[in-house]
């Protein structure tokens, strides 16, 4: 039986405190029609469910799950503030993927949260199609997910994006660094920019710029070839096809994401104790993004390194006589790598991460 509905135009009702039950209800159609093509043969329920059902790839004997969830941060009011929402969408399932492959488990499902002070249903089906993009770049399914209108909560025009993902990975493959030995090589793989980290940062830099009249983010910047914007909105590269491509036929010891932390944040959690990586800072080419950053900012060196990434999203540790022939696989992919450091033997009181030229015979 419906409930009860009141003739009374004044009496407190859910869409006059923010919420049009009538209006959302009808967006999850729209969903299911976004997701449908990032389906999985794994995948067992469909979109409008309470939860999403899947199994493990039949291919796997010993099937260890991985999850992981991270959401875009305040990369978020950038593209707020430019209305662009159609590439944060990738990023949020890129900064979970790329968390999940580098422990080398390949991605299965994908999760979004996605709020809003009030459902602005075309901004929010731009941020979903993102999403199921950046879930067919990484072969994983958009099982599911919330979509919530929380008005009090969120800025009218902003979107809160999360996501969590799940993989999966044959017990004896995981990839947790424990082989990492002295004379490994270190290989950095290209990023695509500041992918979704530092950006309270580049906005304070950008803020300060706009302030004193030197910083236009949508006119074309000679520097960068592009618009300001264009380049802060690039999406998080995605990592996860050309990884498992590279794992199928090479050893790789250890993977770090490079996010938020940078390197001196990321590259010591992979490794053992005994060891350290010594990475030149030198031995990639930065892409002009940092360098304008860090003129414009006035931000040092070994900052820039701490908070963003500087050029290399991903960091493998790697045999030293298989390097060659990974970086060789990895450009057939299209993926631009770099030898970028070694493994040292250290003392336990001594630094996990050295910044500086290597020796002249690795180079």
């Amino acid at each position: 039986m419906a409930p009860p509905q009141s003739d009374d135009p004044s009496a407190p009702s859910y869409a006059q405190a923010g919420v049009d039950l009538d209006h959302d209800e009808g967006f999850v159609d729209e969903i299911r029609e976004i997701t449908r093509s990032t389906m999985r043969p794994e995948v067992l329920s469909s979109i409008g469910g309470f939860a999403g059902l899947f199994k493990a790839p039949e291919r796997y004997e010993n099937p260890v799950f991985v999850a992981g969830a991270d959401g875009v941060g305040t990369k978020l009011k950038l593209a707020a503030e430019l209305g662009r929402f159609d590439t944060i969408g990738i990023d949020c399932v890129a900064m979970v993927v790329n968390d999940l492959v580098v422990q080398g488990a390949e991605p299965l499902v994908f999760l979004d949260y996605v709020a809003m002070a009030k459902l602005d249903a075309e901004r929010a089906k731009e941020a979903l199609r993102g999403i199921a993009e950046g879930c067919r770049r990484a072969g994983c399914a958009l099982l599911g997910g919330e979509t919530a209108t929380m008005p009090g909560v969120y800025a009218e025009g902003e979107i809160e994006l999360v996501g969590f993902g799940v993989g999966v990975a044959e017990r004896d493959r995981l990839i947790d660094g424990s082989s990492i030995s002295q004379g490994d090589a270190i290989i950095g793989l290209a990023s695509s920019g500041c992918h979704s980290n530092g950006y309270s940062l580049v906005r304070s830099i950008i803020d300060q710029g706009v302030r004193a009249g030197s910083v236009d983010l949508r006119a074309e910047n000679t520097d960068l070839n592009t618009s300001l914007a264009a380049a802060l909105l690039a999406p998080t590269r995605i990592y996860v096809k050309p990884i498992l491509n590279v794992m199928r036929d090479f050893t790789i010891e250890a993977m770090a994401h490079i996010t938020g932390g940078g390197f001196t944040g990321n590259v010591p959690r992979v490794l053992p104790k005994g060891v350290r990586a010594r990475i030149d800072p030198d031995a990639w080419p930065r892409p002009p993004l940092f360098g304008w950053l860090q003129r414009q900012g006035e931000v040092e060196d070994a900052e820039m390194l701490r908070v963003f990434n500087c050029g290399i999203g991903m960091v493998l540790v790697v045999p030293a006589e298989q390097a060659n022939d990974i970086l060789d696989r990895f450009r057939a992919l299209g993926e631009r790598g770099y030898r970028i450091g070694e493994i040292e033997v250290c003392a336990p009181d001594e630094e996990a991460l050295l910044l500086g030229p290597l020796p002249e015979s690795t180079r």
